[in-house]
């Protein structure tokens, strides 16, 4: 039964990448038994990739009778540590793919490989007696680009080899046969080569993995950790399966230790055959896979931190940091891999875990004694994760400068245009979409906000009246209810921001807008408005002080805030006068005196998790 080329590369290698081709051609060179093995690289440009030309040469024994055969039939192979798809990978990139090879001290053969191939389709010629060895020239790249420049950088791939043949050329190393792989690169008219030999391969030390995984077969681990220039610093861990090496990701880029070079190499006969045909992928389950993973880890970790004691320290004050940063995941953290794998999939874990957790109590019918402390724990680190919420919104508005417009200070305090209506079954939605609780907790309750919308809007709002016509907006308005379901009359907040580096001119508009926005609401007042605050939030200086001095009183808090009461005429015939207060604050004293609040929660919850 004959194979069609075409439908085979489409269907083992959909996933391919280029270096797969040098990949396979070495794994072919080193069954050749070759010692020497040359890829030369060549292409006008990376963005001319029409011109890329691959060659790959080697002594190894060529393609005799037998081998030629083999090559000739997919999955025909003398050893079940082979899977006879390799050179489909060469198809992936490659149209025209031309083979030369000496065998037999005498003899040379030529053939073509296409989707086309037909395995009568070669020459056998006579030659003078040399050396055996095949040359693989690879022209007319079949692809619009090439899709990584590494691919033609000889010492990225210099490690990428290295990273798939570790386990055969240290294995060949101990036979004291001598491998030489030269790959060199001629790129834009720039020559670039990189060389591996035996001395590359590191001397490995062995230990026996302690396993429940398998109770026939061992699980032993060859490493190597030895310092090197920072700038020199790899790790490789794989698992070696058939002469070859499959990666497994035990530590994020992030946390590599700067200044070694690091391989780790599982080795065991319970992966002998687990790999699919193109050696991409281990044919073991997803929870197999973990528990691998798991126990490759753990052995890697305790090498690294005996080997190199400043990483256990290091690893120790991440998780300390961790804790103090989220309190609320404290107990919940993965302690094992802090420092290891990456800082989000820690943290992920341990939100995964809390979440799972106040699932199940939620959706507990009844709780008996041990629930129902879990249940005050659990609420207690909600509450945590909610005031490190607040706290975060705090440093963002510290760090507010001159540079940022109102716009941007008006969205830290709520969404602008926006109009929030009380909700019980969202409230705490609510609470994480608008900070009213910057200006006071007791603003957190509030029945209506409304975010720099008409104030049209606002009284309708309160008074129900089906169209109001006024399209002055104030910055934010609150309204406030005893409950939002009765007739009550309401309270209500009315809030004018400025950005920070204003002239006094600028600032001091504040005042005329908060009077404004004062006539218009007093007509309502002990009718549909019970009680109204004013606030004016701007950034005091000497001129602006000096100017609220003569009519304000200053009251007491963390920054600056300055009080007074005015009256404001809200009709002339006959002439009505109203007394109003007005809060003229300091935008620091907003931010310092909610941070002094939160600080104070905050402080006292991590005390119940921190240890």
């Amino acid at each position: 039964m004959k194979v069609k080329l075409s439908q085979a590369v489409k269907m083992f290698f959909s996933n391919s990448s280029l270096e797969m081709v040098y990949i396979e051609a070495i794994a072919n060179a080193l069954d050749a038994n070759a010692t020497e093995i040359n890829i030369n690289m060549s292409a006008k440009a990376l963005n001319q990739p029409a011109t890329l030309q691959i060659e790959i040469s080697d002594n190894g024994e060529g393609f005799t009778d037998d081998r030629y055969k083999r090559f000739s039939n997919l999955f025909d192979v003398d050893e079940s540590s082979h899977k006879g798809l390799g050179r489909l990978v060469y198809l992936c990139y490659f149209e025209d793919i031309k083979i030369t090879s000496f065998f037999d001290k005498t003899k040379k053969r030529t053939f073509n490989f296409s989707e086309s191939f037909e395995e009568n389709e070669f020459v056998v010629n006579n030659t003078e007696e040399r050396t055996s060895g095949t040359i693989i020239k690879m022209t007319n790249y079949s692809l619009q680009k090439i899709a990584k420049g590494t691919y033609l950088e000889p010492h990225c791939l210099k490690q990428r080899i290295l990273e798939e043949f570790y386990a055969r050329l240290f294995q060949l190393k101990k036979q004291r046969s001598l491998v030489r792989i030269m790959i060199d690169s001629t790129i834009e008219g720039k020559r670039i080569n990189a060389l591996i030999e035996n001395n590359d391969i590191p001397e490995f030390t062995a230990t026996e993995l302690k396993s429940s995984l398998n109770l026939i077969d061992k699980f032993d681990l060859f490493y190597s950790i030895k310092e090197v220039e920072p700038r020199d610093t790899s790790f490789i861990a794989a698992i070696t399966v058939d002469n070859r090496t499959v990666k497994v990701d035990l530590i994020s880029d992030e946390n590599l230790p700067v200044g070694y070079e690091m391989v780790f190499l599982l080795y065991s006969e319970y992966f002998v055959g687990k790999i699919d045909a193109t050696r991409q992928s281990l044919t073991i389950s997803p929870q197999e896979f973990k528990d691998v993973q798991n126990l490759f880890r753990k052995e890697v970790v305790s090498l690294i931190e005996s080997k190199i004691p400043k990483i256990k320290q290091r690893n120790k004050d991440v998780k300390k940091n961790l804790i103090n940063q989220f309190p609320h995941l404290s107990g919940y953290f993965d302690t094992q891999n802090i420092g290891y794998i990456s800082h989000n999939d820690i943290l992920k874990k341990a939100q995964d875990k809390f979440f799972k957790e106040q699932k199940e109590i939620l959706s507990a019918t009844s709780l008996n004694d041990e629930q129902f402390n879990k249940s005050l724990e659990l609420s207690s680190r909600a509450l945590t994760e909610y005031i490190l919420f607040r706290q975060l919104t705090i440093e963002r508005l510290k760090k507010s400068n001159a540079s940022n417009s109102e716009a941007e200070l008006h969205k830290l305090f709520v969404l602008m245009r926006k109009e929030g209506k009380f909700d019980k079954e969202n409230s705490v939605d609510d609470l994480y979409r608008n900070n009213a609780w910057l200006l006071d907790d007791k603003y957190m309750t509030y029945e209506t906000i409304f975010s720099d919308r008409e104030m049209g809007e606002l009284i309708q709002a309160i008074t129900d009246e089906e169209e109001i016509s006024d399209d002055n907006r104030p910055d934010i308005a609150l309204i406030f209810s005893n409950n939002p379901e009765n007739k009550k009359p309401f309270d209500v907040v009315i809030v004018e921001l400025k950005k920070r580096g204003l002239s006094l001119e600028e600032n001091m508009k504040v005042v005329t807008q908060l009077e404004k926005r004062a006539r218009k609401l007093m007509k309502y007042y002990n009718n549909q408005i019970q009680r109204i605050w004013f606030y004016g939030i701007i950034e005091l200086n000497e001129d602006v002080e000096t100017q609220l001095a003569g009519e304000y009183t200053e009251l007491y808090s963390s920054g600056k805030i300055y009080y007074r009461e005015t009256n404001v005429a809200i009709s002339l015939n006959p002439k009505v006068l109203l007394p109003i207060g007005v809060f003229i604050w300091d935008l620091d004293a907003v931010v310092n005196d909610a941070d002094a609040r939160n600080s104070a929660f905050l402080n006292l919850i991590k005390s119940k998790f921190i240890q």
